[in-house]
């Protein structure tokens, strides 16, 4: 493309965020246009995150139930995976939802450009497939990648990313993932579920560090039977490949091991914002040197005010729908609506299984900052539908204000969590109080009433769980 565009409003990448704004600002009756590296809209979360894994750990799910069924007297024979159909079925639902988007795109009359761009001037993006895009207004959208750790950094196609381990090119024997956060335990239990011998490698004395212990714990004791190994304060010292594999040294407490070699290596140690390569020196976009994210203020406005950034490249948390939600708030700002970045919570989930799901303060947190809560704790053991599902494994947990009664947090570890967490998100969005929520009538039998119940235990009305008096 050689041509110059005039535009009134350019987003720069078209992932969650970003074609949510492109959507919303066009819809609004401004000319859009919007650019990416990828031939289609979707990002990192439809292309080669959020959706293809999910896809996977659905058939994971699939096999991991049909060997769980032998507890109900049914008995299934060993499930046969063909990879290639599973794999094109991932790429059909990648391909589908991206097509549907371009579509959109189409529809709205937003200029769709498949080229990396970088900043020439503050109201011009120089196209490396040439040509350049004039401005009024932009935002920048353009996500994250997994971090690249040096020593892990070696030439070899057996030392898989996230992006690779999707890919889903083979079942290897052995598969070693180094890192414990939510990207390693996704993977991994996709990989356990088709077949891998998987072991977890963590640097910190916890899976998923950072999230409350109580609610990992369920996870971990149902993964320590589905991976190999788990090693908790370990550290990969060393990745060698050798005719076999990848040779793995490591360091750690209770690490009485030799080096062990390995069929495959996914390295999931987080992700870093893509903010550098963009120009943005050049025009005054200012980004915090440690972390290379976007400074913006409570509008989404960079340090050049008609510039804006959203999504994993402004901060933390790097999650799809907080990108989303950033967008469409950097557009009403555009259009001078009033708006502003003031949620009182974002939900974040773990698709393992069982899934973790948590929105607001939780208890970890509260204790790191000495804040005096309540604490209302509800376990699946006492919920009949987790019964007839034969997952009783989980619990709820609610986190209340001692004085107002308000809900601060929800936390839950079960399957289907991902799904519950809605209803916390609401009613912290809400302010509601914990009585409010005990009095809404949920359904029986269902894993929501674990919520209610839960709130119920603050107020006496727990029929399920039963706490002795103190007597005066």
């Amino acid at each position: 493309m050689a041509d110059n565009v005039e535009t009134d409003l350019l987003v720069l990448g078209g992932g969650p965020g970003g074609y949510a704004a492109a959507f919303l600002a066009a819809d609004r009756g401004l000319k859009v246009t919007m650019v990416d590296a990828t031939a289609k809209p979707g990002g990192v979360c439809l292309h080669c995150g959020c959706i293809p894994s999910k896809a996977l750990l659905h058939a994971a799910r699939i096999i991991t139930e049909t060997r769980d069924a032998a507890s109900w007297g049914l008995k299934f024979a060993p499930p046969q995976i063909d990879l290639n159909t599973l794999r094109a079925r991932k790429d059909k639902i990648i391909d589908t939802l991206a097509s549907h988007l371009l579509k959109l795109c189409k529809d709205r009359q937003v200029t769709w450009i498949n080229s990396r761009g970088t900043f020439e001037d503050a109201n011009t993006l120089a196209l490396a497939s040439g040509g350049k895009v004039r401005f009024k207004n932009a935002i920048i959208a353009t996500g994250s990648s997994p971090t690249k750790i040096p020593v892990f950094d070696i030439p070899s196609p057996r030392v898989m990313d996230s992006t690779a381990a999707l890919k889903l090119e083979s079942t290897p024997a052995t598969l070693l993932v180094i890192g414990g956060g939510y990207i390693g335990l996704e993977m991994g239990t996709v990989y356990a579920a088709i077949g891998s011998k998987v072991t977890v490698v963590e640097l910190t004395g916890s899976l998923l560090p950072g999230v409350d212990p109580e609610l990992v714990r369920p996870l971990a004791a149902r993964l320590q039977n589905q991976f190999q190994k788990i090693h908790l304060n370990t550290k990969v010292t060393k990745l060698e490949e050798v005719s076999n594999g990848i040779r793995v040294l490591m360091d750690g407490q209770d690490m009485n091991e030799p080096p062990t070699t390995y069929e495959r290596v996914l390295v999931a140690v987080g992700r870093r914002p893509n903010s550098l390569n963009l120009g943005l020196e050049k025009i005054g976009v200012q980004y915090d040197s440690k972390s290379k994210f976007i400074t913006v203020d409570e509008h989404r406005r960079t340090s050049v005010p008609h510039i804006y950034a959203i999504g994993d490249v402004a901060g933390e948390p790097m999650l799809a729908h907080k990108a989303t939600h950033e967008g469409k708030l950097a557009v009403q700002v555009i259009l001078g609506e009033a708006a502003v970045w003031d949620p009182r919570c974002i939900p974040a989930v773990v698709f393992t299984d069982p899934e973790i799901a948590w929105a607001g303060l939780m208890e970890n947190e509260a204790k790191r900052l000495k804040r005096e809560v309540s604490v209302a704790r509800f376990s699946w053991a006492a919920s009949g539908r987790a019964m007839t599902l034969g997952r009783t494994d989980g619990i709820t947990k609610l986190i209340v204000d001692p004085e107002t009664d308000r809900l601060l947090g929800v936390g839950l570890c079960g399957p289907g969590a991902g799904e519950l967490i809605a209803e916390g998100v609401v009613a912290i969005e809400m302010g509601a109080t914990s009585r409010d929520v005990a009095l809404s009538i949920h359904p029986h039998p269902t894993l929501t009433e674990t919520i209610s119940e839960a709130a119920e235990t603050l107020h006496g009305l727990s029929s399920h769980i039963y706490k002795v008096r103190r007597q005066k």
